[in-house]
């Protein structure tokens, strides 16, 4: 299945702790992260409660951006990945980047694009 979803792009200094306290900070208030992807200097996320994380994130200072992804629920076998980005590129969209994360399903896996 593939679904739109809203991504937080949250820009980090590249420090130690960083990571656990945005992950501490979120989780102090009650809010879950579905997805998360961490490259160098950004965290890319995807919570339930977006307008709620934006606004708390901005009170803290944090530099966010709102992207929109594809979340593809995939099975767990092999070539499940192959297929998908196969099929994508043949319609003409181009995968600038993808992480995954468990389904919720629970019998396979999520990977977020754009």
């Amino acid at each position: 299945m593939i679904e739109r979803a809203t991504e937080i792009y949250v820009i980090l200094e590249n420090k130690p702790s960083q990571l656990g306290d945005l992950c501490s900070f979120l989780a102090e208030n009650e809010i879950n992260i579905d997805a998360i992807g961490v490259f160098h200097d950004t965290a890319k996320i995807i919570v339930q409660q977006l307008n709620k994380a934006v606004k708390l994130l901005s009170k803290l200072n944090y530099t966010t951006e709102l992207r929109d992804v594809l979340k593809v629920d995939l099975e767990n076998r092999p070539g499940s990945l192959a297929e998908i980005t196969t099929k994508l590129g043949d319609e003409g969209i181009n995968i600038e980047y993808c992480y995954g994360t468990l389904s919720r399903k629970g019998n396979g896996v999520s990977i977020v694009m754009d």
